[in-house]
């Protein structure tokens, strides 16, 4: 009897034990709202699938990404929609560094935590749960060195530069030119002009550049789609003598143009880190309140080159 009463109770508790472990609460579904800039341009493409990548690892998160199409009040009106839709976070890359301000006031308000992403707001009394982002200034005075190497320390150099406004075209082109002033003065940029890091903006002013029959010896472009639409216009150039050409971004065109040898070189960022980061700190506090430990997380931009293709994000196994 007694051992009979003894089966029954280990049954019992093994029975009691299974439903627990059944029982295992699954995270908390959030919904996070994603801004971006513009989906035409191949970075934040890559980004929005980082994002959505990583969005499926933490489990029960889902993605809703609204393109700007680089137009800033569209992105206002997209992040009040965002708040509408009662978002439990933003992950938002802005435009431009002031005019998302009123944005994040509202995202504020409505006690949506926000985190930045790429690019900065500035602000003061701005309420941002995190900025991830690569080093621009860093990588501008990387290809700044990169090139000023090739050159052997002199020449003429055209800068094209991203959206006037942005943190990256400010950043990237001031890490730049404080090289070449510094360290190589004997390399002077010759002319300097946006094309709102867009392909065949940058198609379009390298053409205008050689029609105004300009001699340069290299090419900075703020993004790997600028130097890309530049590249082209180059190619065109009929016994044109050969030019130093240096983007930023490490696309995956950029990195094929890389391996071909037609681009000497590209600054990798990381996108899909800065994406993860980003999302991965967003969750964790809406799931348990914990905040991170540092307002602001830079990661390392690296110069990419031939020889060192395998080490592009994009190319990493």
């Amino acid at each position: 009897m007694i051992r009979r009463l003894m089966l029954i109770l280990v049954v019992g508790v093994l029975f009691v034990g299974l439903l627990g472990a059944g029982s295992v609460a699954a995270p908390k579904e959030l919904t996070i709202g994603l801004s971006v800039p513009s989906l035409s341009m191949t970075w934040f493409s890559f980004l929005k699938g980082a994002v959505e990548a990583e969005a499926r690892k933490l489990g029960n998160v889902k993605i809703i990404t609204v393109d700007a199409e680089n137009k800033t009040s569209k992105q206002m009106s997209d992040i009040e929609d965002l708040i509408v839709k009662k978002v439990d976070g933003v992950l938002l890359v802005p435009i431009e560094v002031k005019a998302l301000i009123p944005a994040v006031e509202d995202l504020n308000r409505a006690k949506i935590p926000v985190a930045t992403v790429d690019r900065r707001i500035e602000g003061s009394g701005l309420d941002i749960l995190v900025h991830v982002g690569a080093d621009n200034v860093e990588g501008g005075r990387l290809a700044a060195r990169y090139i000023g190497k090739l050159l052997n320390g002199k020449g003429n150099v055209v800068e094209i530069e991203g959206t006037p406004g942005s943190s990256p075209a400010r950043d990237r082109g001031r890490g730049f030119n404080e090289v070449l002033k510094k360290e190589f003065p004997n390399i002077k940029v010759i002319f300097r002009q946006p094309a709102d890091f867009r392909r065949a903006d940058g198609m379009n002013l390298m053409e205008n550049i050689l029609q105004s029959g300009k001699d340069f010896d290299a090419v900075f472009a703020h993004n790997d789609d600028m130097i890309l639409g530049a590249l082209e216009a180059l190619k065109a150039r009929a016994g044109g003598k050969k030019v130093i050409t240096m983007g930023f971004d490490a696309i995956e065109d950029a990195l094929n143009a890389v391996e071909e040898g037609t681009l000497n070189g590209t600054i990798e960022q990381f996108p899909g880190k800065q994406a993860a980061t980003a999302l991965d700190i967003l969750v964790e506090y809406l799931r348990t309140g914990k905040a991170p430990s540092s307002k602001a997380i830079w990661i390392e931009p690296k110069v990419i080159t031939k020889a060192n293709l395998n080490d592009a994000e994009k190319r990493l196994k």
